[in-house]
């Protein structure tokens, strides 16, 4: 994008933001790449992932959002009656006409005079919600506002999108720049109406548009925003120790990092796919939380989402001294990584319920 398309926005709010607190939540259950193989091919040949993170049958959106919620709470160090929003974005709501928000906001004990809500908008659902996390606390219309990503994806049995399709995801909390772990420096989203992936009104299970799925859906739509917002805050892919991309598979993020100009090493700690499968509204931010879980103050990273229907959001983040003190106030992503029991095909489709009983 020109200087002059750009004239007129802003990739910053008024006042400066960042990430007080930050919580990822990954179910114990996996399911190898293997086995889903062994069901559908007759054969257990490797996925496109090793395996992926299944939710219980005690587990759905809000009960994961509740405990990532708990581990944000933790780290800032802030009541959750401070909050002025608590926003959950997904593609996998357990009620059609119920907000998950107001479940999440009563459960973590936040206060009665809040904005909740549920955000919609595929895989970027969660920094959808995070953008407008940024613009309540930015406008000084909020000291803190909750933003959440998580999901129980759904795949039609015997797809492709099987293999990757998991549950997880992450929250964070948005507050003053000045109390935050990591200040977000800017942002900038790029949109299409691109028919990628869709799931209508009744229907299960969501569709795919095959050939549009990565070109030019999934690497269009992040190359665009990245590299606009890197371009007009005059920054370049050395300048960052870390880049997280959405991340339906191991592949696509890779190849999107090399087009950028990243390279592996700098990708590799938030590309968490390989291990726990697509999370869909969760995808970059839980990617986001194990990075926060390792990097030192100053390091400057690139975080991309891409959601299905098609679009973007991109944010330059700059960890602060504060991480050092507080991310170990709460269970690590690497942790619920390594708390794994493995499941299967008969116990994920009873878990996620493929066997419809009426």
């Amino acid at each position: 994008m020109s200087d002059s398309m750009y004239e007129g926005m802003s990739n910053k709010p008024a006042r400066p933001v960042g990430i007080v607190g930050y919580g990822a939540y990954i179910p114990r259950y996996r399911l190898p790449g293997t086995e889903i193989s062994r069901v559908w091919k007759g054969e257990a040949s490797p996925g496109p992932v090793k395996e992926k993170a299944v939710a219980g049958l005690d587990e759905d959106v809000i009960t994961m959002s509740i405990e990532a919620a708990r581990n944000a709470l933790a780290r800032s160090g802030i009541s959750a009656e401070l909050l002025r929003a608590v926003w959950v974005g997904s593609e996998s709501h357990p009620y059609a006409v119920k907000p998950s928000g107001t479940i999440v906001a009563e459960a973590i004990g936040a206060g009665t005079h809040i904005q909740a809500a549920d955000w919609e908008f595929a895989c970027k659902a969660g920094t959808e919600a995070f953008v407008a996390a940024m613009g309540l606390v930015g406008s000084q219309m909020a000291e803190y506002a909750l933003a959440i990503g998580m999901d129980t994806a759904q795949a039609k049995p015997g797809d492709a999108l099987e293999y990757t399709a998991a549950s997880g995801g992450a929250a964070y909390i948005i507050g003053p720049q000045e109390n935050a772990l990591a200040s977000i420096d800017a942002h900038f989203s790029y949109v299409t109406d691109t028919p990628d992936f869709w799931r209508r009104a009744n229907q299960k299970y969501p569709e795919h548009g095959q050939r549009f799925t990565g070109d030019p859906a999934y690497f269009h739509h992040i190359v665009s925003a990245a590299s606009t917002l890197m371009e007009h805050e005059g920054l370049k892919a050395e300048d960052f120790a870390y880049a997280i991309f959405h991340q339906p598979n191991e592949k696509f993020p890779l190849r999107v990092a090399k087009e950028l100009g990243f390279k592996p090493e700098q990708v590799r700690t938030g590309l968490l796919s390989p291990v726990i499968g697509n999370t869909y509204a969760g995808a970059s931010l839980v990617g986001l939380t194990a990075v926060l879980d390792v990097a030192a103050p100053g390091d400057r990273i690139l975080v991309t989402s891409y959601g299905s229907g098609a679009g973007s959001d991109s944010f330059v983040i700059t960890v602060q001294e504060a991480l050092l003190e507080r991310r170990n106030a709460a269970v690590s992503t690497q942790a619920y990584i390594d708390r794994r029991t493995e499941i299967d095909y008969a116990t994920y489709v009873r878990f996620r319920g493929k066997i419809a009983m009426r």
